[in-house]
């Protein structure tokens, strides 16, 4: 949906719109100022011809032999001044003499007439334009090209610094009920997020209803979830629903490098939301603007994001109360926000989107695939159970890869295969052929493999394997992908346990068949020392340990936990035994692994050779040489394991997931 700003409500201040562009010709002024100058200026340095300096004797000689052809007389500046008369010779050349003034009718003048000279007489203030022009030219026009320049100057750096602190504008973006085209039914899932959200809509349109009950309306409500979950495509189908004004805006739009300028955005954000009541107002990444503030001790910081988050605190629900306004906030990082937003009276709902369900990401496809061709061997339910922790946003990727998959080979309709092909590319990356590896790499990569997917088979709690394949993508050199029978939200200890034997079924399979260990364990290992320290830390899993937990700091959603050497909340001793219990898990994980490998060698070449024969084994090979049957399911469920699985691909799960 593209988002077009309209006009702001009846009652608003209409929007300035911007002055209409100055006229092209208007730069020709300059080209014209500076030719007419020069013609003034050129003349009084440019002579055609030279000029003869003449004394009052030499002049009046020059009159008795006839050499003077014209002569100018200017008027004096009083009755006995001197005048400089110039004219021009007979020979061509100019002249000039400083004589006493000669009057018309004088002996003088009577004699330069008998001689034939062009006598004229210059009338009094005639010569006063030329003396202007220079003082304009020379003495005015400097001094207003001087003040033309700064003036110029203080207006382009006013104007830039208006621009830049904004001081007073929000930049909220108005939508009208009728503009924009997401709606409910756009939103696949979350029937219980969208039900809290449309009370809110409803009780804006039908506020008699819920004051005849007694109930006030919600101040907030804040929607929190992981990244793509659909919290702004909510809003934007709140925006559609909604025939209230909807005022949408970023957090980040609220803090500049201007201390107040933050807070003077939400007053003039809530001040216009005021006048259009009742009206909705959606602030994007709200974290931005609402971090919880710093205590007393602390060493940083920052005034201006705490001076707009008291002002946001104020407008919500301080002495100015405010009414017919619901403030729609949209996070993935809560635990940073402060407790004075987060308390009833301010966000009095707090909204969960988690990542979508199997029902819920079958239901997401549906809407993505609505503009797509499938062909018959598509079922959506089927792709959807190969997409564990897939987010929306993920699902619409998968989608537009498939697409793009069918186009790669000339089609328009969607099979299969391409969504699995899309859903590996997506999480491992562009596959290589497997001539990239060298003979040796390639069998060590097929072990490496086939333990894996031995151990997942023979474990009764591990996930069961979907597909193996050693055909390099990204990163991995070979891939045993597992997905579960169904979507798990508590894990027993005998799962985690199973699971480390998983991933370390590669290492073992190497160590029994190899003799030796591989630099293609390093993952395994990682993922294993992880996923057992937190068994250890977080779970209380540990007999020595005891029943405590020291789990990680870190984003609920965003991952990435804190520095455990840094915030360590526990002594060195306890250290020492969360490592050497640690060690113990992993320990007895691969001896699990090694045994379960020498006991069923005869299956473990079986499936090393499917390998190197096929380079893609589906998961019902494995189970069918290991001599066990596919985990049962429940009759209105449909198979695990993707139509036409002929590309390598995992999706990682936590704890558990595929090993590679």
């Amino acid at each position: 949906m593209s988002k077009k700003p309209l006009a702001p409500p009846p009652g608003d201040k209409p929007v300035r719109t911007a002055p209409p562009p100055p006229p092209s010709w208007r730069h020709w002024l300059w080209l014209l100022a500076l030719v007419i100058a020069l013609l003034y200026i050129l003349p009084s340095f440019v002579h055609t011809t030279p000029q003869t300096q003449l004394n009052y004797t030499q002049f009046v000689r020059y009159v008795s032999a006839h050499k003077i052809k014209t002569a100018t007389v200017p008027s004096p500046a009083s009755a006995d001044a001197n005048v400089t008369i110039t004219g021009t010779l007979t020979d061509g050349h100019d002249f000039s003499v400083v004589t006493p003034y000669i009057a018309p009718g004088s002996s003088l003048d009577t004699s330069m007439r008998s001689a034939g000279v062009a006598v004229t007489y210059e009338a009094a203030g005639s010569s006063i334009g030329p003396v202007l022009l220079e003082i304009l030219i020379f003495v005015v026009l400097p001094f207003a090209l001087v003040f033309y320049v700064f003036r110029r100057m203080a207006r382009t750096a006013g104007s830039s610094l208006q621009g830049v602190m904004g001081v007073g504008r929000s930049r909220a973006k108005v939508f009208d009920a009728e503009k924009p085209d997401t709606k409910f039914t756009d939103v696949a899932g979350y029937d219980g997020a969208k039900a809290e959200i449309t009370e809110v809509v409803d009780f804006l349109r039908n506020p008699d209803r819920y004051r005849r009950a007694g109930a006030m309306a919600p101040r907030g409500v804040l929607m929190v979830g992981p990244p793509g979950t659909g919290k702004t495509l909510l809003a934007r189908a709140v925006a559609g629903e909604a025939s209230v004004p909807f005022f949408s805006v970023a957090g980040s739009s609220f803090v500049e490098m201007f201390v107040g300028v933050g807070a003077a955005r939400v007053r003039d954000l809530f001040g216009e939301a005021r006048k259009a009541a009742p009206a909705i107002i959606f602030v994007d990444e709200i974290d931005a603007i609402g971090q919880r503030r710093a205590g007393s001790g602390a060493v940083v910081a920052n005034d201006e994001r705490e001076q707009t988050l008291n002002q946001l605190l104020s407008e919500m629900d301080g002495f100015d109360m405010t009414a017919g306004i619901v403030v729609l906030g949209a996070t993935n990082r809560p635990e940073v926000l402060d407790p004075a937003l987060l308390r009833p009276g301010r966000f009095d709902r707090q909204v969960i989107i988690p990542l979508p369900t199997l029902a819920e990401r079958a239901a997401i496809l549906a809407v993505h695939c609505r503009d797509k061709r499938l062909g018959p061997d598509v079922d959506l339910t089927v792709v959807a159970r190969g997409t564990p922790g897939f987010s929306g946003a993920d699902l619409a990727n998968l989608a537009n890869e498939a697409a793009i998959f069918a186009v790669r080979q000339g089609r328009e309709v969607l099979s299969a295969g391409d969504f699995d092909d899309a859903r590996d590319r997506i999480l491992l990356g562009r596959r290589e052929g497997s001539n990239v590896l060298l003979p040796d790499e390639k069998h060590a990569v097929a072990v490496h493999e086939a333990g894996h997917a031995l151990v997942a088979a023979l474990s009764e709690h591990a996930d069961p394997v979907a597909k193996i394949t050693i055909l390099p993508a990204g990163q991995a050199l070979g891939v045993t992908q597992q997905l579960p029978v169904d979507e798990r939200h508590l894990y027993g200890e005998d799962y985690l346990t199973e699971s480390l034997a998983v991933r370390l079924g590669g290492r073992a399979a190497e160590l029994v068949e190899l003799g030796q260990g591989s630099t293609g364990a390093a993952n395994d290992l990682a993922s294993a020392t992880d996923l057992a320290t937190r068994m250890v830390r977080e779970f209380g899993l540990s007999p020595k340990l005891g029943p405590v937990g020291y789990p990680e700091g870190g984003s609920v959603f965003l991952g990435g936990g804190g520095s455990g050497l840094s915030s360590r909340p526990f002594a060195e001793a306890t250290q020492a035994t969360i490592d050497a219990e640690v060690a113990r898990l992993v320990r007895e994980a691969e001896q699990t692994a090694v045994s379960l490998i020498r006991s069923h060698a005869d299956e473990l070449n079986q499936l090393v050779s499917l390998l190197l024969e096929n380079e893609t084994v589906d998961g019902a090979e494995v189970y069918r040489i290991v001599g066990r049957q596919l985990p049962e399911r429940r009759p209105e469920e449909l198979t695990i394991v993707p139509h036409a699985a002929t590309a390598d691909g995992a999706k990682p799960l936590t704890p558990p997931g595929s090993a590679s």
